[in-house]
């Protein structure tokens, strides 16, 4: 039986979860996986810590732990490009991800080299 677009977005969600807390030491408080067209779209919430809401209210602090945060996620890519291809069986072309510093939320883009969504019609 194929898979439905909502279950393969909460697959994705459930996973990036893990790896969150096997790579970087915890977990989101929340994960929403959107698929539309050629892009999983994935948002986290609450990827900050409190220290780190500390530490953003200067600029240079802010700068520092985008930069920080950035390097962590970037230094996983290859996990992560893994792990989407393990659910959907599509590989990644691009990567994106940007954290805002002022709601302690991560959104991450993967573009794939085929159109997802189409599977699910």
């Amino acid at each position: 039986m194929e898979k439905s677009k909502g279950s393969v977005e909460a697959e994705i969600s459930k996973s990036l979860t893990q790896w969150e807390k096997d790579f970087l030491g915890r977990g989101s408080v929340s994960v929403k996986t959107d698929i539309i067209r050629d892009m999983v779209i994935v948002s986290l919430q609450g990827v900050l810590t409190p220290a780190e809401y500390s530490v953003c209210e200067t600029k240079d602090g802010l700068l520092s732990i985008k930069r920080n945060r950035s390097s962590l996620v970037e230094s996983g890519i290859d996990d992560l490009k893994e792990i989407i291809f393990n659910i959907t069986d599509v590989r990644v072309k691009s990567f994106f991800s940007d954290i805002s510093t002022q709601t302690g939320e991560r959104v991450m883009v993967f573009r794939l080299k085929d159109n997802l969504e189409k599977h699910f019609e």
